[in-house]
């Protein structure tokens, strides 16, 4: 397992436990939300190292 799935790891399990503790997840239906969470924070997270330059929108003026 390489560093960026470790700490993909550890945000969902602090994001699942946050859940759990606002009683919006159970820890009897834990494992029907994990993977999912982990998946979209590993999938946020590779797709931030990629993350192409900003384009500079010509319609808004500086103030």
């Amino acid at each position: 397992m390489d560093q960026l799935q470790k700490q993909a790891l550890q945000v969902a399990k602090e994001i699942v436990v946050k859940f759990i503790e606002v009683g919006r997840i159970s820890p009897s239906n834990f494992s029907e939300y994990f993977e999912p969470i982990y998946d979209d924070v590993y999938r946020t997270v590779t797709k931030a190292g990629q993350a192409p330059a900003i384009e500079k929108d010509s319609s808004v003026e500086p103030k």
